[in-house]
C-alpha cells in the first residue's frame, strides 16, 4: 500500500510500487525515497504516517510528520513550533530513548519531518492491554524516564507534553521493553536571558503543571507531568478526577484498585505532584536520589548527565543599555597548573555596532566577507542567501536555490564565486559576477554542515553529517576525493594558509589534521569533552583554534609539523558556536549562547572583553580581510557589522 500525501486527495490508497497517485497524480515519494503507508495519527498541525525508506536495501520503517499550517489560526506560531521540533530532535536525537531525526524539508508547499520509527505500544495502549501498573512497574517507568529527563534538561530543553501517549514501549530484540520519549513539538529551550512573563500555554491539560498553564514552564514542570503519568497508570482514572478541588489535594490513593504503594514511593510521587514548584523536585537527579537512598545503581548513574543550570528566576532583569555594553569578564583556565584570573573590563568597548542587517526570516547560520571588502554574504535557515553592501548596510540582492537550511558559506579567494552548504545534502556554487547560481555539487549522503575554500582557490572542502569530508576540484567543478575517519558528524573544516593541510572538527569530540597531498589523516587532536563545532587556522599558520559545545576553546601551536596544545580557554560552560582569528592573528573572537561575543588575546590567553552583541545565540562570526570589519550572525535573525571603536 502507498498512501497519497495530498490532503485533498479523495482516494489516497495506491498500489505498493506506484510513483504517482492514481487519483490525483501527486508524487508518492518524498525526496525520492520516503513512501507513506498509512495514517497513524493526526493532530492540530497535520498528520503522522507510517512509512518506509526505499533508499535502503532493507526498506526500514520510519515516521513521516506532515505539517499543514493552514489548519491553524496562528499559522506563523505553528510554523515556529514545527521548526522547533526539528531543532530539538536534531540536538537530542542521538540519545537511544529519543527518536532520531532523519530528515526535515519542504515539498509541494508542505513541511515534513522524517523520524526513526519506534516499534511498540505507547503507555496509554499498554494500560488498556495489561491493566493498571503495580509499584514495580512504576519504579521501572521512573528508572527509564528520569535519566532521559535529566538528559534533555541538561541540554536546556523542557519537553512540556509528557503523558502516556508520548511514551512508547520499544519492542525490538536489542532494546526490549525500553521506554522512548517522543513528540518534542511542544519543547521549549531555556535561556538565561528570559524575562518571566505570560507565555503560550502548551501541553495536554490533564498532565500540565499549574505554572505551565500560565505559560511559565520550568524543569520541574516535566517532573510534575511524569508524576501525573505515574498515578494515571496506577489507577486508569483521569487525572482531573484524581485531584479534589474542594480539599485542594491529590486523592489518587483512593483509586488504587488491587494493590497498594509503599510509603517511600508514595512520598516521592507526592513531591513530584506538589502544586507549588518550590515544594516539588527541581531535577530528575533528585528524584532518583530519593528512589535509591543507598546510592543510585551504576547501571542508571552512568547514563546521567550533570544537573541542568537553573531556569530563569521569576523576576525582571535590568536590561542592558546598549547592544555593545561591556560585560564583566569571565574566568579563564590556563592549562597546567590550572589558574583562574580575571581581567579588568575596558573603559569602553573596543568594537561598536555600525549596522544591524535585517531581512532574513530565520536564524543566521553563515556570514562571509568578499575579498574586495565591499560586500557581505549571509546564509540562513530560511534557505536564502542575502548579499549586502558593506558601507551602506543595505541589502543588494537575494540568492535562492536550496531546499533546506543553509548551514555554511564561503567566498573563493578571487571573490568570483560563493559556496553554500545546506541540510539538503548539496553545495551550491554561485557566480558572483552575474549574481546567480552556477552549478550544484552533489555526493554527500546527509546534510552539509561546513564549507571552506582553500587559500589558493583550487579546492573546496565540505564536512557533512554523513561523517565524511569531500574535497572538490574547483578547476573542474567536480569531486576530487573523500576523507573518512570521523566517527560522527563533521561540523567544521578549515584550510591551512599554504592549502596543504585541512583541519576538521566533529561531533565525535576530536579535531583531525589531514594531508591533502596524500589524502591521509596525519594527526588526531583530543581533549574536548563535547562536540567540536568550530576550527580555525591563524593566517600565519602558527596557531589552530578549536571550540566545542561545552564552551571550551583550545589553542594549538605548530611545532615541527605536529600540533601541540598551547593553552585551554574555558568560558563557564557557555556554548560556543563559531570562532575566527583576526587577520593579524593577535585576536580570537568566539560567538556563543545568549548573544555573547568574546574577544580573546591569543598570545596571552586572556579574555579581553565580552560584548552583549545579540538577543539570542550567535551562530557565526567572520572578519573582513583587512580586519576592520567584524560580522556576527544570530538566531535572532539579524546580522550585525562591527568596527573598532578607535
Amino acid at each position: 500500500m502507498s498512501y497519497c500525501l495530498n490532503p485533498q486527495c479523495p482516494q489516497p490508497q495506491n498500489t505498493p510500487e506506484a510513483k504517482f497517485c492514481l487519483t490525483c497524480g501527486a508524487k508518492l515519494l518524498l525526496r525520492e525515497r520516503y513512501r507513506a503507508i498509512k495514517v497513524i495519527g493526526h493532530g492540530g498541525f497535520g498528520k503522522t504516517f507510517l512509512a518506509i525508506d526505499g533508499d535502503k536495501p532493507s526498506r526500514p520503517p520510519c515516521v513521516i510528520k506532515q505539517f499543514r499550517p493552514q489548519m491553524q489560526g496562528n499559522s506563523q506560531k505553528a510554523i515556529e513550533l514545527f521548526h522547533r521540533e526539528a531543532e530539538r530532535l536534531d540536538e537530542l536525537g542521538k540519545h537511544p530513548q529519543i527518536p532520531e531525526l532523519l530528515a526535515h524539508f519542504e515539498q509541494d508547499s508542505h513541511q515534513y519531518l522524517v523520524q526513526e520509527f519506534i516499534n511498540g505500544p505507547n503507555l496509554e495502549e499498554e494500560l488498556l492491554r495489561q491493566g493498571v501498573f503495580n509499584e514495580t512497574q512504576i519504579r521501572q517507568v521512573l528508572n527509564d524516564l528520569l535519566p532521559v529527563l535529566q538528559f534533555i534538561h541538561h541540554h536546556r530543553v523542557i519537553h512540556r507534553d509528557i503523558k502516556p501517549a508520548n511514551i512508547i514501549l520499544r519492542e525490538t530484540s536489542q532494546h526490549q521493553g525500553q521506554l522512548v520519549l517522543v513528540d518534542f513539538g511542544a519543547a521549549k529551550v531555556v535561556t538565561d536571558t528570559e524575562v518571566a512573563m505570560m507565555g503560550t500555554v502548551i501541553g495536554s491539560p490533564e498532565y500540565v503543571a499549574p505554572e505551565q498553564t500560565r505559560g511559565q514552564a520550568i524543569y520541574a514542570s516535566d517532573i510534575y507531568s511524569l508524576g501525573v503519568t505515574c498515578i494515571y497508570l496506577m489507577t486508569a482514572i483521569s487525572p482531573f478526577d484524581l485531584y479534589d478541588i474542594h480539599e485542594d489535594r491529590w486523592i489518587w490513593r483512593d483509586y488504587l484498585k488491587h494493590h497498594s504503594v509503599s510509603s517511600e514511593l508514595g512520598k516521592i510521587l507526592d513531591k513530584m505532584l506538589a502544586v507549588l514548584p518550590s515544594q516539588r523536585y527541581d531535577s530528575a537527579f533528585k528524584v532518583l536520589k530519593d528512589l535509591y537512598p543507598g546510592g543510585i545503581p551504576v547501571a542508571i548513574a552512568r547514563h546521567l548527565q550533570p544537573p541542568p543550570l537553573p531556569p530563569p528566576l521569576p523576576t525582571v532583569r535590568t536590561p542592558i543599555s546598549s547592544p555593545s555594553q561591556t560585560l564583566p569578564p569571565r574566568t579563564i583556565q590556563q592549562p597546567t597548573p590550572p589558574q583562574k584570573q580575571r581581567v579588568q573590563p575596558l573603559r569602553s568597548p573596543s568594537w561598536r555596532c555600525v549596522h544591524t542587517l535585517t531581512g532574513h526570516r530565520n536564524a543566521i547560520t553563515g556570514v562571509a566577507f568578499s575579498p574586495d571588502g565591499e560586500t557581505l554574504a549571509s546564509g540562513s535557515q530560511d534557505q536564502t542567501l542575502e548579499i549586502w553592501r558593506l558601507e551602506s548596510g543595505k541589502r543588494w540582492y537575494t540568492l535562492v536555490g536550496h531546499s533546506n537550511w543553509i548551514t555554511s558559506i564561503g567566498f573563493s579567494p578571487d571573490g568570483k564565486t560563493l559556496a553554500s552548504g545546506s541540510r539538503d545534502q548539496t553545495i551550491e556554487i554561485w557566480d558572483m559576477t552575474k549574481g546567480k547560481r552556477w552549478y550544484t555539487l552533489t555526493g554527500h549522503q546527509d546534510g552539509v554542515e561546513a564549507v571552506a575554500f582553500s587559500p589558493n582557490g583550487q579546492l573546496l572542502a565540505s564536512g557533512s553529517r554523513d561523517k565524511t569530508i569531500e574535497i572538490w576540484n574547483m578547476n573542474k567543478g567536480k569531486r576530487g576525493f573523500t576523507l573518512t575517519g570521523h566517527q560522527d558528524r563533521v561540523y567544521s573544516v578549515a584550510f591551512s594558509s599554504d592549502s596543504q593541510k585541512l583541519a576538521s572538527g566533529s561531533r565525535d569530540q576530536t579535531v583531525k589534521i589531514w594531508d591533502l597531498k596524500t589524502a591521509k589523516e596525519v594527526q588526531t587532536l583530543t581533549g574536548h569533552g563535547d562536540w567540536v563545532r568550530s576550527v580555525a587556522f591563524s593566517l600565519d599558520g602558527q596557531f589552530l583554534a578549536s571550540a566545542s559545545k561545552n564552551g571550551m576553546i583550545k589553542i594549538w601551536i605548530n611545532q615541527q609539523e605536529k600540533w601541540v596544545l598551547l593553552r585551554t580557554l574555558r568560558v563557564d560552560d557557555q556554548e560556543i558556536f563559531s570562532i575566527v582569528f583576526s587577520p593579524n592573528y593577535q585576536i580570537l573572537v568566539s560567538g556563543g549562547g545568549q548573544g555573547l561575543l568574546d574577544i580573546w588575546d591569543v598570545q596571552k590567553g586572556i579574555l579581553l572583553e565580552t560584548l552583549k552583541a545579540h538577543d539570542s545565540d550567535i551562530f557565526t562570526v567572520a572578519f573582513s580581510g583587512d580586519g576592520q570589519w567584524l560580522a556576527t550572525g544570530s538566531y535572532d535573525r539579524t546580522v550585525k557589522l562591527w568596527k573598532p571603536s578607535t
